[in-house]
């Protein structure tokens, strides 16, 4: 855009990014959530292999995944399992859990009550990702907003925004309250026009940290809240054929993503992911030792059973510094 129509544009956003400033909390705050998946499935629970048999697998043997969970593979129907991950995610010094969300009636949605009550038990919130169900727009959004508040979600996550139109997330946006939404997108411009609260990018593999400072920049130009996205790595060859990688370098690129967000003083950092095995952005404890699969070993220098637990005791250092640079 050019000349008049630059400008034309630019107060827009700059009065649909302050509407938007109105109905959220003043004044910044340290928040750190976790993008979480409730969508795996064991054949003692669920009557068969949920996720874990994505990309022609077959579990217990072979999963659809580069690492193997240190729990073995789980039911995210088990309440047992529920509560271990709540209380994992909770001592690393998240605050808010971001559950994959798929419409009503998904699996996702059948087993959110247990996701509330177990993160709830621990004192996290709970937010919503609202994934891309077939047939999904911005009025089915607005559905799903009123019905995911009726049960005390606040937060509101939206993948792959960019597919609908700025114009209808605008309307949208200026009639809620009471409730955030943050555009899936690293355009602080296109999250303005939609009217959105804030941003995330989600993706580990195109973004890193040396995007943040000026993302945060951008946003808070447009008042806009920046959450960006830190992760370990990224591989997801066994579960979709993806043959892009970003290597976890013995930690080093999780250090890499969080030090660039405490930079851009972040209103907010979210973790991908506590659990999305199939793609290997998972902070979730990992077997090491099993054969055929990757694991933590080398990170921070530790090994064997320690390594296991690496990432989640190194998130808890980064939510620590990140909380002492907000204040």
């Amino acid at each position: 855009m050019r000349g008049l129509s630059a400008v034309v544009a630019l107060v827009a956003y700059l009065a649909l990014a302050g509407a938007a400033a109105a109905r959220t909390d003043a004044g910044p705050r340290a928040e750190t959530a976790i993008f979480y998946y409730p969508w795996f499935g064991t054949p003692a629970r669920d009557q068969e292999y949920v996720h874990w048999q994505q990309g022609g697998n077959t579990p217990p043997a072979r999963i659809a995944s580069g690492y193997y969970p240190a729990r073995g593979l789980y039911s995210s129907s088990d309440g047992l399992v529920l509560a271990v991950q709540m209380r994992e995610i909770a001592s690393a010094g998240i605050s808010t859990v971001i559950a994959s969300w798929w419409g009503r009636g998904s699996v996702e949605d059948r087993r959110l009550p247990r996701v509330l009550a177990a993160a709830r038990a621990r004192g996290l919130a709970v937010a919503a990702h609202l994934e891309p169900y077939a047939n999904r727009t911005v009025a089915s959004t607005r559905t799903d907003i009123g019905y995911l508040r009726g049960l005390g979600v606040r937060d509101f996550y939206v993948w792959a925004s960019s597919q609908l139109p700025d114009a209808e997330w605008r309307e949208l946006n200026l009639s809620l309250r009471t409730v955030r939404l943050f555009a899936n997108t690293n355009l602080a411009g296109r999250a303005a026009a939609g009217g959105f609260d804030g941003l995330y990018t989600y993706d580990v593999l195109l973004f890193d940290g040396a995007l943040f400072p000026r993302l945060c920049s951008q946003a808070r130009r447009l008042g806009l809240l920046c959450a960006p996205s830190v992760g370990p790595g990224y591989d997801a060859r066994r579960a979709t054929g993806d043959m892009r990688q970003r290597p976890r370098r013995d930690g080093a690129t999780y250090d890499a993503m969080w030090r660039g967000a405490v930079a851009a003083r972040a209103d907010l950092v979210t973790v991908t992911s506590y659990n999305e095995w199939h793609e290997g952005t998972q902070i979730e404890p990992a077997r090491s030792g099993k054969r055929g699969y990757q694991s933590y070993d080398g990170a921070w220098g530790l090994r064997g059973r320690a390594a296991e637990t690496a990432y989640l005791e190194r998130t808890g250092y980064w939510t620590r510094r990140f909380n002492s640079s907000r204040r």
